[in-house]
């Protein structure tokens, strides 16, 4: 925790910024009955029960100082999924960065490992020098 804290209180640099990000799977759900509109005295009235359609994953990734933020949505929460997503911030979000922070979790899929698992070598190798994982 430590660490993090220290991270925190570096000062600003455009060309090695701090991005924090996180992920969670979310359900897609839907009315049964439609909401009944508001009118004079009343507020919109909504039934509680709901019709699950589906689930999505959210991936969302923020920078604090600059109070940016990119927030995606997925089908699933696979490796390849968070490869993708790390590529995105990299090569698009953040493509004038010498070096990105990144703080996040532990999950199991939050390594460079799943990197290599979607890209190959190079593009491997050209993802990781800018990535500094937290």
């Amino acid at each position: 925790m430590e660490k993090v804290l220290d991270i925190y209180q570096q000062p600003y640099d455009a060309r090695h910024v701090l991005v924090c990000m996180d992920e969670a799977s979310k359900q897609v759900v839907a009315d049964v009955k439609p909401a009944l509109p508001m009118c004079p005295g009343h507020p919109r009235r909504a039934d509680h029960h709901y019709e699950r359609k589906d689930v999505c994953a959210l991936f969302m990734f923020f920078d604090p100082i600059r109070g940016w933020r990119r927030v995606s949505s997925r089908r699933s929460r696979t490796r390849a999924d968070w490869a993708e997503e790390i590529q995105m911030l990299i090569d698009v979000d953040y493509a004038h960065a010498d070096q990105i922070t990144l703080v996040m979790d532990n999950l199991n899929t939050h390594d460079i490992a799943s990197l290599y698992a979607r890209f190959d070598a190079r593009k491997t190798n050209h993802l990781t020098k800018k990535l500094r994982i937290v």
